[in-house]
């Protein structure tokens, strides 16, 4: 069974929300609509760095449609299993992206009649509108990891799939006992696209995303396969979906979009953590 997290709290004064129809609500006043895609938004003005934050619009269609492919399925069955090997539990996707991941976990938990009550936010709007669609039973927000709109203790579960972790809100949200699963890139990532775009490859760095002084690793697993992208427009939608689009040279970008097709590893660490 699959549940909406209701357990969420006003960006501004940090009261409980309650939901009534449409709107949720605290004590002092302060109200927020749900949209008609199935999201409320959850970030204040004052806490935006730029006028759209996050993953632009053509970012997050590209990405959907690339995922939709299949070229990571390998990745979302493996995040699936580490998710629901505890069976029913709350859960906190931080930094849904267009749900894709998420919505792996939620198919799997209701064939393996696994209970869930999952929130999932990401500071891109357009990323959460694209999720939101897909199925309003969940909890979407547009909100940032720097605040969360989650009371404290409340979640048995967060996922970070390729995202940016901010510990102390982590923490504060967690149950004791909770988890934090984390997907980051490994060393050979899509390292055929990097060859192609950038003159020279820095070694990545292979140390933990969070602090070991905070956090127990309590398992981690290496995923790694091939992808073959087909055709340019496959090409195109790994390049539009990634950061390297902005960082690479305008040589490197007009190179990878000239090609056909494109062999690439897909290489990363799927790590669990539990709180100190």
């Amino acid at each position: 069974m699959i549940q909406p997290f209701d357990q969420l709290i006003c960006p501004l004064d940090k009261q409980p929300l309650q939901l009534n129809e449409r709107t949720w609500r605290c004590e002092n006043g302060h109200s927020y609509d749900v949209a008609k895609q199935g999201y409320v938004n959850l970030l204040p003005v004052q806490n935006k760095r730029s006028k759209d934050p996050g993953d632009s619009k053509s970012m997050v269609q590209a990405r959907r449609h690339f995922l939709s492919q299949g070229f990571y399925q390998p990745l979302a069955d493996a995040l699936s299993d580490s998710v629901l090997s505890v069976g029913d539990q709350s859960i906190l996707d931080a930094g849904c992206g267009e749900g894709y991941y998420l919505q792996s976990i939620v198919c799997k938990a209701e064939q393996r009649d696994v209970l869930l009550e999952v929130a999932a936010l990401d500071i891109s709007k357009w990323a959460v509108q694209a999720a939101a669609k897909q199925d309003k039973r969940l909890s979407w927000m547009v909100a940032s990891n720097n605040a969360i709109p989650l009371a404290n203790n409340s979640v048995d579960t967060i996922l970070c799939v390729f995202g940016f972790p901010v510990e102390a809100e982590f923490k504060r949200v967690l149950k004791p006992g909770g988890r934090l699963i984390m997907v980051d890139p490994a060393s050979e990532h899509l390292i055929e696209l990097k060859r192609i775009i950038y003159p020279e490859i820095k070694a990545k760095s292979e140390h933990l995303p969070v602090s070991e002084k905070g956090w127990v690793l309590s398992s981690e697993e290496r995923i790694s396969f091939k992808v073959e992208l087909p055709d340019t427009e496959a090409v195109h939608d790994l390049l539009t979906m990634t950061p390297h689009l902005y960082r690479a040279s305008k040589e490197g970008i007009e190179k990878a979009e000239k090609l056909q097709s494109l062999a690439i590893t897909a290489d990363v660490w799927v790590r669990v953590f539990s709180l100190k």
